[in-house]
């Protein structure tokens, strides 16, 4: 029995200088983490982050640092376990049937959503179009270097591109639905 004892405390032992070890490694880590630099959040299409450019750099490219920036982790949500059918439940079936008048309600409501934002989309993508003007923008005085411009040139043109797949996208969505109830 002294034996068994004496092999659990050389197995807490090793335990404890395993733990000792990681929490070492987690600190070395997190001090390398550190010492990379301070890491960029810079605007525009896509969102990019960088520790890989100066100070000067970032200010000149409107870049936010993000040190002591808290983070938010979202938990996912557990899915629930479905309703049982039976007596214990009233009898009623798990699944819950909609009336097909609250349906056509549900789908003429939708239907008005989508076309408003439809709308909206199709405004944002001419103001857009039109901003951009084939591929040749009006040049703003803030853009007498030509790299700025060519910049902004190829914001328009993802801007708009963006939009189109906007608006396909919701009309696709306006073709799943019945036709409107008239």
């Amino acid at each position: 029995m002294q034996m068994t004892l004496q092999h659990k405390r050389v197995g807490r032992s090793r335990m404890a200088v395993m733990l000792t070890a990681l929490a070492g490694a987690a600190g070395w880590i997190a001090g390398q983490a550190s010492a990379q630099g301070v890491v960029y959040r810079c605007p525009g299409p896509p969102v990019l982050y960088t520790d890989a450019m100066s100070a000067k750099e970032a200010a000149d490219k409107g870049c936010r640092s993000i040190e002591g920036t808290p983070i938010s982790v979202i938990a996912p949500i557990k899915p629930r376990a479905p309703a049982t059918t039976g007596p214990a439940a009233g009898g009623q079936s798990a699944d819950l049937k909609v009336d097909g008048k609250d349906q056509r309600v549900r789908d003429d409501d939708r239907r008005r959503i989508l076309e408003q934002e439809l709308r909206d989309a199709e405004s944002k993508l001419a103001k857009a179009q039109q901003e951009y003007n084939g591929g040749q923008p009006e040049r703003r005085g803030d853009e007498r270097n030509f790299q700025k411009y060519q910049d902004r040139t190829n914001e328009l043109k993802a801007s708009v591109t963006r939009q189109e797949a906007d608006v396909q996208a919701i009309k696709r969505e306006l073709a799943k639905l019945p036709p409107p109830n008239l």
